[in-house]
């Protein structure tokens, strides 16, 4: 194989103009994230002196995110999605220039910085459907995994490189400039995209009350093998096998060593991950994504396993870096196997499921990983079982779901394969999946509740998101709290 179809693809880059521009965009974003994640962490800390304080920060932020994104769902699916991101961004751009008036006060009141973060954590939840939602819009069909890795990308660096410069931004000017910095990275993003063209979802639902809306998606959902079977296996893997809530306990009792030790358990998935991404250019190739999907997830389940079970650090940060590598591979594949399989007018719905998978689901998957490590008095041996119930799931979502194996990105996209009188409007979820060539079958065990409760990332970074941008398991437990810029 050449270095060529190894290393990440930037075709969409160099083909696309407009996603030329939403790229930029997520690059910037995703580093005045970290800037405005890391101040308001610190600021809350600084005026309480209570980290309880900061984590309630984070939960009322994962759960305004979580009420935006089900509403952006429908709201991407009735609306011009440029439009809902233009004005979704330039709102939350006002929340953040509050956020610096208020650092700078020479008394600032942490009670603003709450309400700014339920105002960030709702305005962008409305906001990333659409940015997700229009994608495909931008780019040819077979391009969707190569746009998906370059996200990624821009998600590892921001999240590699954001912390120390807000780091040193805070400790010299100060943290109003943390935010001041963001809030201007927001008037440049709203500069690049709004040269974009119209992005109007495949027939208009303003005729539809949106609980109805929203339960068509979940209709496709359920009967969608592939789309329920991705957003099912990534269940086993983020709620069964997510170690981060124990590496505090295992840096220091199980390995003996200190904060240092506890730091290297937290960078090692993000190395592998921010490798993965940049080797990640066979994912647009492989003709068997299912497959591959499959694969990859049960790379981190065994990596987590080996990791549990390791004797030493350094061979346990080697299985880490391999678990984010995988991780990486399986958030490309399922994020390009969404949107192929999803007709354009339920993007926006169907995507804020996936978001909202990914912003509860480390959250669960932390709590899991706690109670087992207690019942079993050994935060190693519940590492090793989470890993060994994760391979378990994705054996059985692969046997109850045959179409997740033979899903793949080479086929006709499910916009494609719908005729028009089906794109125009909405149609019964066995009409959807007959259009797009998929069983229409019940799937056992799928309920879309049981789909959407998930969760890359966000794979949250506690209880924050990078949602749109698809941040990997390997920034799920990193202690920040962000102010979800859903569209980063």
């Amino acid at each position: 194989m050449k270095l060529g179809e190894v290393v990440v693809d930037v075709t969409p880059l160099k083909s696309s103009v407009p996603f030329r521009r939403v790229f930029a965009t997520l690059a910037l974003s995703t580093l005045g994230t970290q800037l405005t994640s890391v101040a308001a962490s610190l600021q809350v800390y600084e005026l309480t002196g209570s980290s309880v304080q900061v984590g309630l920060m984070n939960l009322v932020l994962g759960m305004s995110l979580l009420v935006g994104l089900v509403a952006g769902g429908v709201l991407a699916d009735r609306a011009d999605r440029r439009r809902v991101v233009l004005i979704t961004r330039a709102v939350t751009a006002l929340g953040i220039v509050g956020l610096a008036v208020n650092a700078a006060l020479p008394d600032p009141h942490v009670w603003f910085v709450f309400v700014a973060a339920v105002f960030a954590g709702g305005v962008n939840g409305l906001g990333g459907p659409a940015m997700m939602a229009a994608t495909p819009a931008l780019v040819e069909p077979g391009q969707l995994a190569a746009a998906g890795a370059l996200t990624t990308l821009t998600a590892q660096l921001g999240g590699m490189v954001g912390p120390s410069i807000a780091g040193v931004i805070a400790s010299g000017p100060g943290l109003a400039w943390c935010f001041g910095v963001d809030a201007a990275i927001y008037v440049l993003g709203l500069a690049l995209l709004a040269p974009l063209p119209e992005l109007p979802a495949d027939g208009g639902q303003e005729s539809q009350h949106p609980l109805k809306a929203m339960a068509e998606g979940l209709r496709f959902v359920r009967h969608n093998q592939v789309v329920a079977g991705l957003l099912l296996i990534d269940v086993c893997a983020v709620v069964f096998a997510m170690p981060y809530a124990l590496f505090p306990e295992l840096g220091t009792e199980h390995f003996g060593g200190g904060p240092s030790t506890v730091g290297l358990l937290y960078t090692a998935p993000a190395v592998g991950s921010f490798f993965g991404a940049l080797t990640s250019g066979w994912t647009g190739r492989v003709h068997h994504t299912g497959r591959a999907l499959i694969g990859a997830v049960a790379v981190w389940g065994v990596a987590m396993l080996c990791f549990g079970l390791s004797p030493s650090l350094w061979v346990g940060l080697v299985f880490l870096a391999l678990a984010g590598l995988g991780d990486t591979a399986s958030e490309i594949l399922r994020r390009a196997l969404l949107q192929h399989y999803t007709p354009d007018r339920l993007q926006g719905r169907v995507g804020s499921l996936w978001l909202a998978q990914a912003t509860a689901g480390p959250s669960a998957g932390n709590l899991e990983a706690g109670l087992v490590a207690k019942a079993l008095g050994s935060s190693g041996g519940a590492v090793a079982v989470g890993g060994a119930v994760c391979l378990a799931g994705v054996a059985a979502v692969t046997l109850a779901m045959p179409e997740l194996r033979r899903a793949s990105l080479r086929g006709p996209s499910a916009s494609e394969a719908a005729g028009p009188a089906e794109a125009a409007g909405p149609s019964e979820a066995a009409g959807v999946s007959g259009a797009a060539g998929l069983s229409g079958a019940g799937v056992p065990g799928a309920e879309p509740g049981a789909s959407g409760a998930e969760a890359g990332a966000t794979r949250t970074e506690a209880g924050a998101t990078k949602a749109e941008a698809g941040v990997s398991r390997a920034e799920a437990g990193v202690p920040k709290a962000e102010t979800a810029d859903t569209a980063d």
